[in-house]
């Protein structure tokens, strides 16, 4: 009977040109769905986790070709792996974006037409099954990670270094219990945690760092060049750095040559070493809990360090986010992805980034690096960190990384795919 009903609804889907992947389909579906909810850029690292491990694992318990990120279980033999595909990205969003469900609704209509002809009903069944089942799963395991809890206000303190709420909205900090999340791939929150932290306020480091932001990162500097502007303006306009790098991938992946199982893996690596960045990189933030450039600016003549002058009306080119400096997220979360697409597709690919929100504007690189470095400069030139919390959160970010590839999705020993 399930056969039966399958296929009357493969038969009576709309017609459509057969899609080169679904697992790449669906990546663009989630981004637009995120979106069009106005996703804070923090929660979007995390709902394309739970999209992208879901995915793969619903395909490569049917190929199994790795190791699983989190469901053990083997799916059915001979069912479709692009069902399975279609059926586990579809219901993670559902239950993440559950207003939207009759625009998932018509996208999986849509897919499952693409199916017809060359997919068996039953096969197709058979992975619908089990990438609902999957789904489900991860569902279940990633509902209990931390991020839910309701922690108290944090608002810092007033000793001298120490975060604050800052200017224009004066906000408590945000979402400090990700501090402590469950992680994805890595052991820990603090597995990755700097020894040192930020610099001493009386060092000649932490001058050099505190007059560059001064004076690049000012809303009103003479020395930022336009393009300069325009780079920390791109880089800091966006739903997420999420949107940024799986859009890369996509457009890499779009050169051609790759199964349905190895874009799965490559987006579920990408995705989730950059929710263990964001979570190591958190971890940092509570802990060392420093002081914003805009705080720091204003009350230099507190420091106690000769080197650094105060100036209160001082304004940094982009708003202050509301959460400690001390370390760059987008940094560590930027160069999380840029060293898992580096392994996949070499350091010195050329490629090109496009914004969801500056839709008339990218940026060209020559390689992963070189964008790592322009991100790094525009989180300064934006007046929102000092140089020390990015260079730093690009380590933590290659490290957590590393462990990821390392320690994920490896492949299986006498696989015959």
């Amino acid at each position: 009977m399930k056969q039966l009903v399958v296929t009357s609804f493969i038969i009576g889907a709309l017609a459509c040109t057969l899609r080169a992947d679904e697992v790449t389909d669906w990546n663009q579906i989630l981004f637009n769905a995120a979106l069009i909810a106005k996703t804070s850029p923090l929660i979007v690292l995390r709902q394309a986790a739970i999209t992208e491990a879901s995915v793969f694992d619903a395909v490569n318990g049917i190929d199994n070709r790795f190791t699983p990120i989190h469901v053990f279980e083997r799916g059915p033999q001979g069912a479709s792996t692009r069902a399975a595909a279609i059926q586990a990205a579809y219901a993670s969003l559902a239950k993440l974006y559950p207003d939207q469900k009759s625009t998932f609704d018509r996208k999986r209509t849509e897919s499952f037409a693409a199916l017809q002809g060359h997919e068996d009903a039953g096969s197709v069944w058979a992975g619908i099954e089990w990438g609902q089942k999957v789904a489900d799963t991860i569902w279940n395991w990633r509902s209990t990670d931390g991020l839910s809890k309701v922690p108290p206000l944090f608002e810092g303190g007033p000793a001298i270094g120490e975060w604050r709420p800052t200017p224009p909205a004066f906000l408590a900090g945000l979402l400090p219990q990700m501090a402590s999340m469950e992680t994805w791939m890595i052991q820990s929150h603090d597995q990755f945690r700097p020894v040192n932290g930020p610099n001493a306020l009386s060092s000649a480091e932490y001058a050099r760092d505190f007059k560059e932001t001064k004076e690049m990162g000012s809303i009103s500097s003479s020395t930022r060049s336009a393009d300069q502007t325009l780079a920390a303006q791109f880089w800091g306009n966006s739903s997420s750095p999420s949107y940024f790098w799986n859009h890369v991938a996509l457009s890499l992946l779009s050169r051609g040559g790759q199964s349905l199982s190895t874009n799965a893996r490559l987006l579920a690596l990408l995705d989730i070493a950059m929710a263990d960045a964001e979570i190591g990189c958190w971890d940092a933030k509570y802990y060392f809990i420093s002081w914003r450039p805009i705080t720091a600016i204003a009350l230099a003549a507190q420091d106690g360090n000769p080197a650094t002058q105060a100036d209160p009306n001082w304004v940094p080119l982009l708003v202050t986010p509301p959460f400690p400096e001390y370390m760059s997220a987008h940094s560590a979360v930027s160069s999380a992805a840029a060293t898992v697409l580096a392994e996949y597709f070499g350091n010195d690919t050329a490629f090109t980034v496009s914004s969801d929100v500056m839709t008339d504007v990218t940026r060209q690189f020559s390689s992963f690096s070189a964008a790592l470095d322009e991100i790094r400069s525009a989180r300064v030139n934006a007046g929102i960190h000092f140089r020390t919390a990015c260079n730093d959160a690009q380590s933590l970010g290659t490290e957590i990384a590393r462990y990821v590839l390392e320690h994920a999705s490896r492949p299986v020993r006498n696989s015959t795919h």
